[in-house]
């Protein structure tokens, strides 16, 4: 199972436009090579460093596995992907929240992508931590890619 970005690398540099000094839109994503038993897909992109703890920038559960891609800027509030329900991160909206680490910090940001088994059948808005509880036992493969982003 492979998650890749045509915008950035895996352990590159997350670009301005994605994060809180430029527009602050969600970036492009893809997947391939899932398992073939794959019901649905979740991502959650979150950064581990924040000054709290985790903290989640984006959570989309039940995205279908065709087309096998988010386009750019479809992480708003009132759009989102055509297909999959959009969580709320922890700003407090839902949809994408872009990287805004502190001044003068440099932080890495984890893009994971779980394949399912199932759907989750969450509401919209449900947190990190609800989508990770209900993913549990259900989870046939899982990939990342990281990137930072300081200021």
């Amino acid at each position: 199972m492979q998650l890749t970005s045509s915008a950035f690398a895996s352990g590159g540099r997350i670009p301005e436009r994605y994060t809180c000094r430029g527009e602050g839109v969600s970036p492009p994503l893809a997947w391939q090579h899932l398992p073939a038993e794959t019901e649905s897909l979740v991502l959650i992109v979150d950064d581990p460093g924040a000054p709290n703890g985790v903290f989640a920038h984006w959570v989309v559960y039940d995205l279908p596995t065709v087309p096998g891609r988010l386009d750019e800027g479809v992480g708003t509030e009132d759009g989102g992907p055509s297909e999959g329900v959009q969580g709320r991160n922890d700003y407090g909206h839902v949809g994408y929240g872009a990287a805004c680490p502190p001044m003068g910090e440099t932080h890495t940001y984890y893009f994971r992508l779980y394949a399912l088994d199932a759907r989750l059948d969450l509401p919209p808005g449900a947190t990190r931590a609800q989508v990770l509880d209900a993913l549990r036992g259900h989870v046939l493969s899982q990939t990342e890619m990281q990137a930072q982003f300081g200021r």
